[in-house]
């Protein structure tokens, strides 16, 4: 334990940089080290602004970002996905403050208090911070553990409405700064993982699958089995990207997710009605044959897009537990030509790449194809998370990074695309 003049001294010394370089040097770059640093003794200057420095201990805290690798639209089916966390991440210095009040001031926003004495779900809070933080409080106390009161100052380096899963995030900074001061770090990455996904369907209102959390929890490539959503089989799949030859740029296309809640139910929706003419609740449990069988009764039954996202979900389930293999035995040919794959049948079988409310608002599929042409035929390119609009994924040789580059930000506008890494640790105490 650190007293916070002790934490700070030891940062500014360098004390800590083996940990900040896990997380912000993946590249192995002095400069990227020392920003590393720098925002981590940020953090702790705002803590000090805020709160004050008078706590018995402090620690310093990541929740990392998430990308989604492989698997699109798969894990609300029971389906298989590959993920991983990122570089981007919510870092936070914290202290416990000797009340029964949790109190969390994130830069830029307002401040907000929880009380410990009532962990009860508020509907006026339904969709906030304050939601996600009262619930991941909730489900620790259930499991049996006493809470405590602390003060924590957060900052964000997790692009807003990027896919990259800013509210897996912060769930998972919050269950690792509790685990920390509450629990003497007894809760593995699963269990807080699975305490997020509680907290955003339970508390926030959002009835989100888990691999979010698991991504942002667990750390580097993370393979997950959702076949049992209650037992999901999770593997660290050990692979270092850096030596690809490739660089991850996670492409902002200026799309806006407002007003898409019908397309993504949609999927769902179409799943499902699959799944149900073969007296299944999800297509995991559909066997293949049998529906390819029937693909002419289905069409009759539920339409021919609903047979087409079905034919998608086989297809790309089978393709993310493949990646795992390919990136286990070091093929990473392999593994591009099967991310390739997995965007086309995105694009063409899932159709999650624009929505038909809104024809003329395609930025996905033209930043695609832009794209493909600045790629020539290497690498991979896919639509990222949910779709419709939001992100694209790459991976870009590293030759061609400048070319690819300028040409998106030639496109969407600068800053538009953003290089990122594949962190080897998931959520985490950096030091404390």
């Amino acid at each position: 334990m650190y007293t916070y003049e002790e934490l700070y001294r030891s940062v500014a010394a360098g004390e800590q940089d083996d940990a900040l370089a896990r997380l912000y040097a993946l590249d192995g770059k002095k400069e990227s080290l020392d920003a590393g640093r720098n925002r981590a003794l940020a953090v702790m200057e705002g803590f000090a602004a805020s709160f004050g420095t008078a706590h018995p201990a402090v620690a310093l805290v990541s929740g990392p970002g998430r990308t989604e690798i492989g698997g699109n639209h798969t894990d609300h089916q029971h389906g298989r996905v590959l993920c991983g966390s990122v570089d981007l991440d919510m870092l936070a210095c914290a202290g416990p403050n000797g009340t029964d009040t949790i109190r969390v001031i994130s830069q830029g926003y307002p401040a907000l208090e929880v009380k410990l004495e009532d962990l009860s779900c508020r509907e006026d809070e339904r969709s906030t911070s304050a939601a996600l933080v009262r619930g991941v409080a909730a489900r620790i106390r259930e499991l049996g553990y006493p809470l405590v009161g602390f003060d924590a100052y957060v900052t964000s380096s997790v692009l807003s409405g990027s896919g990259l899963s800013s509210s897996a995030a912060y769930e998972v900074l919050m269950g690792n700064i509790m685990n920390h001061f509450a629990c003497g770090g007894a809760l593995d990455a699963v269990t807080l993982a699975k305490i997020g996904q509680y907290a955003e369907n339970v508390y926030f209102g959002k009835p989100c699958g888990l691999m979010d959390q698991m991504g942002s929890a667990v750390g580097g490539a993370v393979a997950i089995d959702f076949a049992d959503p209650a037992a999901p089989v999770v593997e660290q799949v050990s692979y270092d990207f850096g030596t690809s030859g490739h660089v991850l740029c996670i492409v902002d296309t200026g799309s806006c997710h407002a007003d898409l809640t019908d397309d993504y139910a949609d999927i769902t929706r179409e799943m499902g009605a699959v799944a149900a003419y073969f007296g299944c609740s999800y297509l995991r449990e559909v066997e293949e044959a049998a529906f390819r069988r029937a693909i002419p009764e289905l069409r009759k039954t539920c339409g021919d897009r609903a047979v087409l996202r079905a034919m998608h979900f086989f297809a790309d389930d089978a393709k993310a537990a493949a990646e795992k293999d390919a990136l286990k035995a070091g093929d990473f040919a392999e593994f591009l030509k099967l991310v390739r794959a997995s965007g086309l049948s995105s694009a063409l079988h899932l159709q999650n790449t624009w929505s038909p409310a809104n024809p003329a608002q395609q930025a996905i599929p033209l930043a695609l194809a832009v794209g493909e042409e600045l790629l020539e035929g290497t690498g991979a390119i896919r639509v990222h998370g949910g779709g419709f609009a939001g992100t694209i994924q790459a991976f870009v040789p590293q030759e061609k990074l400048e070319t690819f580059k300028n040409g998106m930000e030639a496109l969407l506008g600068q800053g538009a695309c953003y290089v990122l890494h594949i962190r080897p640790v998931g959520g985490c105490v950096v030091a404390g």
